[in-house]
């Protein structure tokens, strides 16, 4: 009697473990893993210590193949992007192709040429003055200040200035709240947000406060940055931008922003030329088609729309909104048509231009 109850006591003692061993054995099995083998022992008994282990070794040889197998793949990703990443010619190709901005073109190649060559100093072991490329643009809107930005960035993660090479675009909105204590946070993930790349900025100027308008959330949010920007000098840039002013009135408010900010790029207004250019440009992306007195329309407007600018002027946002309007008023036209031809779709009349200019 106490045989039996031993024997069932040991049944139900070995019931969790084999549980546990069939199912190591079944995950081993399933990928083709040899399956434990038992050993004996000189009573004849099986070794329950010796299965436990034989499975969870088979388990185990499983686990880290599975771990291993994604390397190659993700090897192979790397090595994609890096071939996907643009070069140095690209990208400075990519800023000549911009419509005027001649000033601007020739101060980023000159920066960049400087970085090279402190790089190429340091791999000497000579020495190297002290750096700082964080800007300031100065300009009205629509006169390119993003899209240098972008370039830059991209630029600079080429050479090896910045790891990752993103542009994130913000305003006051993005890194000042309404209540104590919570600028310092919005403004704290804006610059984690950017890190590795470039924090852009506009109309940087909304963050200083008037004189005497008394305490401001903007004053906190600039105050963050300025200890941001110590903290993360070696891989993050910080451009402020907006009009041209404001922006000086700006850096001249607080003398953190006058030390750290000493890089300044003036974009100055489109003329009329560019401005026919940029639009140009934009018929020809879009394959639509001026005939020569349409042509003639479109460069006398750009010559009016330059030469009574005021402080609304908006330079290529203002030919993307004629643009636009001189699209949606061909479709007016066009969509009457009886029959639509090709040269329908694509030609663009005088009084199509003379329409959307009216607008």
């Amino acid at each position: 009697m106490d045989k039996k109850n031993d024997k069932e006591e040991l049944k139900r003692s070995l019931r969790p473990a084999g549980a546990y061993i069939e199912s190591l054995t079944g995950f081993a099995d399933l990928l083709g893993k040899k399956e434990p083998t038992v050993s004996a022992r000189p009573d004849g008994k099986s070794d329950i210590d010796d299965i436990i282990k034989q499975a969870e070794d088979a388990a185990n040889e499983l686990i880290m193949e599975t771990a291993a197998a994604p390397a190659a793949p993700a090897a192979e990703d790397a090595a994609e992007d890096a071939a996907k990443k643009p070069t140095v010619e690209e990208l400075l190709e990519k800023l000549d192709e911009l419509v005027g901005l001649d000033n601007i073109k020739r101060s980023v190649k000159s920066l960049i040429n400087y970085v090279k060559i402190r790089k190429l100093r340091l791999e000497q072991e000579l020495p190297n003055p002290p750096l700082s490329l964080h800007m300031v643009f100065m300009g009205n809107p629509g006169t390119g200040k993003t899209t240098v930005a972008r370039i830059l960035s991209e630029l600079y993660n080429v050479i090896g200035v910045l790891s990752k090479g993103q542009l994130v675009e913000v305003d006051r909105s993005g890194l000042v709240a309404g209540f104590v204590g919570q600028t310092a946070i919005k403004t704290t993930d804006a610059v984690k947000s950017a890190l590795g790349g470039i924090l852009f900025i506009d109309e940087a100027y909304s963050l200083a406060p008037d004189v005497g308008s008394g305490n401001d959330f903007g004053r906190e949010a600039i105050e963050t940055l300025l200890k941001l920007m110590e903290d993360n000098r070696d891989d993050l840039i910080v451009i402020v931008a907006g009009y041209s002013g404001p922006m000086e009135r700006f850096i001249l408010s607080n003398p953190g922003l006058e030390s750290r900010f000493n890089r300044y790029f003036i974009f100055e207004d489109y003329n009329s030329d560019e401005l026919y250019e940029i639009f140009d440009s934009m018929c020809k992306k879009s394959e639509y088609i001026l005939d020569d007195d349409a042509a003639e329309f479109a460069r006398e407007h750009f010559r009016d729309v330059y030469e009574y600018r005021d402080e609304n002027f908006g330079n290529a946002r203002d030919v993307r909104n004629f643009f636009e309007d001189i699209v949606s008023v061909h479709s007016d036209r066009v969509s009457a048509l009886d029959e639509h031809k090709r040269d329908d779709l694509t030609n663009v009349l005088r009084e199509d231009l003379e329409k959307a200019a009216a607008l």
